[in-house]
């Protein structure tokens, strides 16, 4: 009868401490998924957001150029 008793406890400990190991890893899994969905949402935010200041750089080139041509002596 007690081996029985002890046997329960340490049945009943290791399915314990399975189940939060199990808990644990599934914690991991979820910050691992969550910090890979952002960095595959910041990748094109990024690129596209240096395309725009590229392209913004540009523009105020042109327009700079534009103006001095406008302001320069003609000959």
């Amino acid at each position: 009868m007690a081996n029985e008793t002890s046997s329960e406890y340490a049945s009943a400990v290791s399915n314990l401490m399975e189940s939060v190991g199990k808990i644990g890893q599934m914690q991991i899994e979820l910050v691992n998924s969550g910090i890979r969905s952002a960095a595959s949402a910041f990748e094109p935010l990024s690129k596209t957001s240096i395309e725009l200041a590229g392209n913004v750089v540009n523009a105020l080139n042109q327009v700079l150029q534009n103006v001095s041509s406008a302001i320069a002596p003609k000959k």
